[in-house]
């Protein structure tokens, strides 16, 4: 397909590449097939093409071609629909034939080559391998398999592809900034700025952490087999079933009660240092004040620190004391805990984690940690550098695209305790201050209240401009959205319902397990054909829209 960049000098003249008279006012990178007839002019239309088409609307941006002189003209031109199909452990696009996006889906399996980790959720019980499921040709979930994650992006280690012509969605926006747009073509180095991920998982993951971008520079630069990413990796965490991990640290009063209330745990870090952590905090746990916070992170590390090079003789022994302790206390383990969790919810949690990682570290962290319940529709946001472990749960995940981790604990992996226990924040704060709220997404419209009037579309926005992720649910059949152009791409995915997606004059079917990528200012439209059922809570068509927009060196939403 020929493509050109247009110019001033190629306006002015009036030779914009493809067309018949002196049209002006066109900026962009575009096929020429793809312009249409627009007012006055005359445009030459060639043969409609099998793979994508670009951005609405481009428009020079320099003041004497947008000032309504004689002439002055807009070039239309119709936008990519890519139909995706996802693959084992994360996705692969595929392209349709359509006018405005893209679409996805995929779990897990052999022919995608992608692993099929152990911690993910076995057989259909794995919202991976069901979304899979639900548009791969030739796959059928293995009733004793584990699922474990989808990835949509363009990441090097999974690209999404194109499933028509199984071109890398990687090389098509490079091909295609205009899908993008400048301003993050320019920014990230022509890929998208953020990686898109469904997660089913049914046993721990590894206690991690990711690391800032400094940090990750010289990661990947001194040993890049386990650092294979230059890039920091914020992510954010959205349930899509009910989902529990640990998250940041506790506050500082619940670690020092576990430190007196959990033998074994005092055992591992020892007299000498539980005493000083102790002495460190006590009256100012709570503090605001700078020095006292800095005082108090820097006992909080070398407590833990302590903890986390604990030789494997010891872990041994006191692994067996805190399992025995766990089963026959119950709800009185821990003292009963501490306010935020019970001594029943803690005791069923080691004699959980025991019988998924026996005799591990991870065992003692989670008295370190917060423990964390999301119910579906909650979500949490972890900066780079935060700890953390995901127990159990289908989730969405976003994050900035990178693919550094650095293990400690709950893993047969690497693991890297001295650059873990020396990069963390060391903040800590009670689970409330872990979870994030959502808002109403205000750039969407939905159709009249007769359909739409117990819809929603809500907004979760991290403080960093990679992403934001809305969730929209359409409870009726004929509730529609119509989202607003940005300027920037997205990634659009199916977790419920049934219904249609359009962008333009093509229409496209949406159902569970069906995601697309959207071009930049591409107008999009999700319409539901279902009604949710009557039980309390229930929904009908559910979709999660990751995107990215910057204006002004920020996220604009």
């Amino acid at each position: 397909m020929q493509t050109r960049a247009c110019t001033c000098s190629d306006m002015d003249a009036g030779q914009v590449p493809g067309a018949t008279n002196n049209e002006r006012g066109a900026q962009g990178i575009f096929p020429m097939s793809l312009i249409q007839r627009q007012g006055q002019a005359a445009y030459q239309v060639g043969p409609r093409p099998s793979s994508l088409a670009l951005a609405p609307s481009p428009v020079c941006h320099h003041d004497h071609h947008n000032s309504g002189k004689q002439g002055a003209t807009t070039f239309k031109m119709r936008n990519p629909l890519i139909r995706l199909e996802c693959g084992k452990s994360t996705i692969r696009f595929k392209a349709m034939r359509c006018d405005a996006i893209v679409k996805i889906t995929r779990p897990i399996d052999k022919c995608a080559g992608v692993n099929s980790y152990d911690w993910g959720k076995v057989g259909k019980d794995s919202a991976a391998a069901k979304f899979h499921a639900a548009t791969a040709s030739g796959f059928s979930i293995e009733e004793e398999k584990p699922y474990a994650e989808l990835w949509m992006g363009t990441h090097p280690s999974l690209p999404s592809k194109d499933l028509e012509t199984q071109r890398s969605l990687l090389e098509i926006v490079q091909e295609n900034k205009a899908l993008l747009s400048a301003e993050i073509a320019e920014r990230y180095e022509n890929k998208l700025p953020f990686l898109f991920k469904v997660l089913s998982i049914n046993k721990a993951l590894s206690i991690q952490a990711h690391p800032n971008k400094k940090l990750a520079e010289q990661l990947h630069a001194s040993d890049p087999k386990n650092y294979p990413d230059d890039n920091h990796k914020p992510e954010m965490t959205i349930a899509v079933t009910p989902f529990d991990g640990l998250c940041g640290f506790r506050p500082l009063a619940e670690i020092a009660h576990f430190l007196k209330t959990v033998p074994s745990l005092r055992k591992l870090v020892g007299e000498e240092e539980a005493s000083k952590f102790e002495e460190a905090i006590r009256g100012k746990e709570t503090s605001d004040k700078e020095e006292d916070m800095q005082s108090n992170k820097k006992a909080l590390q070398s407590a833990f620190t302590k903890l986390m090079n604990t030789d494997k003789d010891a872990l041994a022994s006191a692994s067996e004391a805190l399992v025995e302790a766990a089963k026959s206390e119950g709800d009185k383990f821990a003292d009963g805990g501490p306010p935020s969790n019970t001594g029943k919810e803690l005791s069923d949690l080691v004699v959980r984690l025991n019988s998924q990682f026996p005799a591990d570290i991870g065992l003692f962290v989670q008295f370190f940690l917060n423990y964390v319940k999301l119910e579906i529709g909650e979500a949490m946001f972890l900066k780079a550098d935060d700890i953390h472990a995901y127990l159990s749960g289908d989730i969405i995940e976003c994050m900035a695209s990178s693919d550094n981790v650095v293990r400690a604990g709950f893993t047969p992996k690497f693991k890297d305790v001295d650059n873990l226990t020396k990069m963390l924040t060391y903040s800590y704060a009670p689970i409330s201050e872990q979870k994030m709220e959502p808002k109403d997404y205000s750039h969407v419209r939905l159709n009249a209240p007769a359909y739409s009037s117990n819809s929603s579309n809500m907004l979760y926005n991290p403080p960093i401009p990679e992403f934001a992720v809305v969730r929209t649910a359409l409870n009726r059949t004929g509730a529609k959205a119509t989202f607003d152009p940005i300027d920037g791409p997205s990634i659009l995915l199916c977790t419920k319902g049934h219904g249609t997606i359009s962008v333009g004059p093509k229409e496209e079917e949406l159902k569970e397990g069906y995601v697309y990528f959207v071009g930049a200012t591409a107008e999009v439209v999700i319409k539901s054909d279902v009604d949710a059922d009557d039980a309390e809570g229930a929904e009908g068509l559910v979709t999660f829209k990751a995107f990215c927009e910057i204006e002004d060196g920020k996220g604009k939403l």
